[in-house]
């Protein structure tokens, strides 16, 4: 699983799925995350054929959406994204959120088509730790993934400890933080010390606490500078100035009180 990929939350427009898609392939990534409810598999899976890119060098991740859970259903809905994706089988084949009442059933209908060589790895999203937990006091395989929000406003310390732990890979969805505090005066100043953006100094920040992660982007220039952190390294004491950062805030929503109707 590459360390870095393209998101596509929120990029529904065909011709700029398309686009991004392309860009991001052309200038070297090789993971794609989409979800069935980004109603964009479709155009992730063109552009991905059209990349000329063998579809065996592409990481693809999608997500089964909370009124598809349950057992049954979650096969059907895996089948129509893998449809729309048109590909042979799913990379990475996620639980959007934990819907109480129904995730310990999905959760053994990924087990199913993982053992059938549907996907080649199974996870979840948006999990909490109790969360992760209660499945596995119920299952057969821990997730080999769990996205999650993730940035320096929320660091999940407990969380990404706990999955460590348990051989779990944490990945950050909106880990820029939907835009919001990048003049944030902490990442100003690394920025100028390090002689990058203060996106790449959050995207590197990830990467040095062992998280994948996944910025949405669809300019060209923008997805070409979030691929641009390999070539520094941030000091421990900068590392800490970030996680200093943390104020427990989301952005999205939190797992415990999403309304899943």
């Amino acid at each position: 699983m590459p360390w870095l990929g393209l998101g596509t939350y929120k990029v529904k427009e065909e011709n700029e799925v398309k686009q991004a898609v392309k860009t991001a392939l052309e200038l070297g990534y090789r993971s794609i995350d989409t979800a069935a409810l980004y109603q964009n598999e479709e155009s992730v899976g063109k552009a991905m054929k059209e990349s000329g890119i063998p579809r065996e060098e592409i990481f693809l991740t999608t997500k089964v959406w909370n009124t598809d859970q349950g057992y049954e259903e979650t096969l059907r809905a895996f089948e129509e994204s893998r449809k729309k994706l048109d590909v042979d089988y799913i990379d990475l084949y996620l639980i959007h959120w934990p819907v109480k009442e129904k995730f310990p059933e999905t959760w053994r209908a990924l087990e199913k088509l993982y053992r059938d060589g549907w996907v080649r790895a199974i996870g979840v999203s948006n999990f909490l730790i109790h969360h992760l937990e209660d499945l596995k006091a119920v299952s057969e395989m821990k997730p080999m993934v769990n996205q999650v929000e993730f940035h320096p406003l929320l660091t999940q310390k407990e969380l990404l400890s706990y999955c460590r732990n348990e051989g779990i890979q944490l990945e950050a969805w909106s880990p820029l933080m939907r835009g919001n505090q990048l003049d944030h005066p902490t990442l100003v100043e690394l920025a100028a010390k390090y002689q990058k953006t203060p996106a790449q100094i959050i995207l590197r920040w990830d990467l040095q606490h062992q998280v994948v992660t996944i910025p949405k982007s669809v300019r060209p220039e923008r997805i070409a500078e979030n691929a641009d952190i390999f070539d520094f390294e941030l000091a421990p004491e900068d590392m800490e100035k970030i996680d200093q950062m943390n104020q427990d805030h989301r952005f999205g929503q939190h797992p415990d009180r999403f309304r899943f109707d």
